[in-house]
């Protein structure tokens, strides 16, 4: 298994991986080519996938950073492919490249619903914040959200 930097090239593969995520959201603009292709241009380092030694990609993160807090998305590994320690090496990887960048900080949102996913990050000892809300503003109404029914 390589872990290594998400390019633009990866895009299809990464989006079929996403279209086999149950429960998984998918944004009509944010999480397009050309809004990933943005995304990976404003953080080029940061984002990782992980590849099957035959170039099959089981796992992604989209990680970036806006010079004070890193923030994790799309975190997912392929169900054949978990259990492993591929999510666990994704999310190393991805905040090692965070630090050379001087991110002393890293935040993620996992939805309430997807049990898998925070069970994944309180094993590897991510803590969850009780102590907040969180609040979106929608810019533009055409950024739908789609969940995969998988």
């Amino acid at each position: 298994m390589i872990i290594r930097t998400m390019t633009i090239e990866d895009y299809d593969g990464v989006y079929a991986l996403w279209m086999t995520i149950k429960g998984f959201g998918i944004r009509s603009v944010d999480d397009s080519r050309e809004g990933v292709g943005r995304f990976l241009k404003r953080n080029p380092t940061t984002s990782v996938v992980a590849e099957t030694d035959d170039g099959r990609i089981v796992g992604g993160i989209l990680c970036g950073h806006d010079g004070r807090r890193g923030c994790l998305y799309h975190v997912c590994v392929h169900k054949d492919y978990r259990r492993h320690g591929i999510g666990r090496a994704m999310v190393v990887r991805a905040m090692e490249e965070l630090k050379k960048e001087q991110i002393s900080k890293v935040s993620l949102i996992a939805f309430s619903v997807n049990d898998i996913g925070n069970a994944f990050w309180n094993t590897i000892g991510w803590t969850r914040r009780l102590d907040l809300n969180y609040y979106d503003f929608v810019l533009n109404e055409k950024n739908i959200t789609a969940f995969n029914e998988g």
